[in-house]
């Protein structure tokens, strides 16, 4: 796995994601951490030092990995891109097929009503 900058990160993302456009996933994943051992967590706790929290960014496409950790500062501005990318590669998505209700409903009336088992 790569920790990479959030600039170099979100320009991977988007070639991940136009690789992937005709067959393919990319898997992106957000998680706090610290990016301290519990040790050092424990450490800086007991001595009364705040620890910072920062949100590290994990994307996989299966073959490659990579990641990015942003903090709080830079975070609004982080994000206003990540959305601007998903936006943009959203396009490759399937229309999910449903079913009209008025037709299902009617399906409904002509089997008898409910679909519940009988009791014995």
């Amino acid at each position: 796995m790569v920790l990479l900058q959030p600039d170099p990160f979100l320009n991977e993302l988007t070639s991940m994601f136009e690789h992937s456009t005709e067959k393919g996933t990319v898997w992106v994943t957000l998680k706090r951490s610290s990016l301290k051992s519990k040790v050092q967590r424990n450490k800086m706790a007991a001595a009364g030092e705040p620890l910072e929290y920062r949100c590290l960014i994990r994307a996989t496409n299966g073959k490659k990995t990579i990641s990015t950790s942003v903090g709080p500062k830079d975070h609004q501005r982080f994000q206003a891109s990540y959305a601007t990318i998903l936006k943009a590669h959203m396009t490759s998505l399937k229309k999910r097929e449903r079913k009209d209700k008025k037709k299902v409903a009617g399906a409904d009336k002509k089997e008898g009503g409910s679909k519940k088992p009988k009791r014995a």
